[in-house]
């Protein structure tokens, strides 16, 4: 609202009046608006000479436009980087196709320093349409070169310590992982450990150690969730379960001192749990091969592959998840591994793994096809084993969303038998 007054001065501008400022502002625009624009004007010759140039681009190279019309060609003002792309690239798609928008060059100030800009050009031709001039806009570039400089900082950045975590998640994996197993007279063994993300650490973990003179202890489990609080529960699993079976080797009584251990570590806000299968194994000296005692706390069973091409799901009934309930019920089964026999322990990785990720299929590949695939893979070795559930899983490419840990044991036929 415009105020009132006496006289001329408070009087509210007619239309004659609005219509003569209207004209006066187009009158004195054009110029001053080439002169003074936001962005940098210039017209060349043909051959790049400079013919024009507006003030705010002179000001911002630090020019005086006797220094640059009629004296210098565009490519005079670029840096060596910039002439060679302007030979090569810009004025040969300028010729061809009238215009080139949009180029990222660095201009050279008359002080030496470098201003990046971003370039626009088109050809002005005459009413014949043979090229006369070339017009040029020049745009400050500085703020957007400072904002890419930081955003490719932050990037590198992002991407060092994305490294320092990957390494870090496979260091701490690797603690949660035996170095080696534990040499078994007579006995073939094979593990595998198939990682589902490099980002976060898993929850799966196994083992095979000796106890007292000709006895083995072995387990295979997989904790709830991933990263940091998985790692720790694993950690405490691993070790309690090992410990455990020193003070009372009995599959049971090892998993319920787990049991006992983990909820009373865990039995807060923040309740974990894991599956785990516990395995004794000893030489049969009367009947050959091994005798192995399993017991299972919720964990998938495990798969033996006879020598004789069968293969089955080994029950283990009453098994409960480690650490969800006070007492846990656990029973144990006994089996006799025979001359050529596998044993297969697995985690559920595998078998709710996606088998078509890549057509966004929901469906898993399930406890059925994996006793299909046993039977199919019998009879076998350990290494063999381990090295066809790994082309299996590669099978699934990006279907396996869950870490997978494996663990054959295998009684060799003969001391010389080939490794399939």
């Amino acid at each position: 609202m415009c105020r009132t007054g006496d006289g001329e001065a408070g009087r509210d501008p007619g239309p004659a009046d609005e219509q003569a400022l209207f004209s006066a502002l187009l009158e004195d625009s054009a110029e001053d608006l080439y002169e003074h624009a936001p962005c940098g004007y210039l017209s060349t010759l043909l051959d790049g000479r400079i013919a024009r140039i507006n003030t705010t681009l002179l000001d911002w190279l630090g020019y005086e436009r006797g220094d640059l019309v009629g004296r210098k060609y565009f490519s005079d003002l670029l840096t060596v980087g910039g002439r060679l792309y302007h030979e090569t690239h810009f004025a040969p798609l300028l010729r061809m196709q009238g215009e080139i928008s949009g180029i990222a060059l660095e201009l050279k100030a008359a002080d030496g320093s470098r201003l990046p800009v971003m370039v626009t050009s088109t050809v002005k031709t005459g009413s014949d349409g043979q090229p006369l001039l070339i017009r040029t806009t020049v745009f400050d570039a500085r703020e957007r070169r400072a904002y890419e400089t930081e955003l490719l900082r932050a990037r590198k950045e992002a991407v060092q310590e994305r490294d320092r975590l990957q390494v870090l998640a496979d260091t701490l994996q690797k603690t949660l992982l035996p170095p080696s197993l534990a040499n078994v007279p007579g006995l073939d063994v094979s593990a595998y450990y198939h990682v589902a993300s490099i980002d976060e650490v898993g929850g799966d973990f196994y083992d095979l150690f000796p106890l007292t003179a000709g006895t083995w202890g072995f387990f295979l489990g997989d904790v709830c969730g991933k990263g940091a609080p998985a790692a720790a529960v694993t950690s405490l699993a691993r070790y309690t379960l090992r410990a455990a079976a020193v003070y009372d080797p009995d599959p049971a009584a090892v998993l319920t001192n787990l049991n006992t251990v983990m909820n009373h570590e865990y039995n807060g806000a923040d309740p974990r749990f894991c599956t785990v299968i516990f395995g004794l194994l000893a030489p049969d000296p009367e009947r050959g091969g091994f005798r192995i005692t399993l017991a299972s706390g919720g964990h998938p069973p495990a798969l033996l592959m006879r020598a004789d091409g069968t293969a089955d799901y080994l029950p283990t009934p009453g098994g409960q998840l480690i650490g969800v309930l006070p007492e846990a019920h656990i029973v144990t089964i006994s089996v006799h591994l025979a001359l050529g026999d596998t044993l297969l322990l697995h985690t559920d990785g595998l078998t709710e793994a996606h088998t078509n990720a890549t057509a966004g299929s929901e469906e898993r590949y399930g406890e059925d096809a994996f006793l299909d695939f046993g039977r199919a893979l019998a009879p076998t070795t350990a290494s063999g084993t381990i090295g066809a559930v790994r082309d299996l899983l590669d099978t699934f490419g990006t279907g396996v969303d869950d870490d997978t840990a494996v663990l054959a044991v295998h009684v060799p036929r003969s001391p010389g038998e080939e490794q399939q």
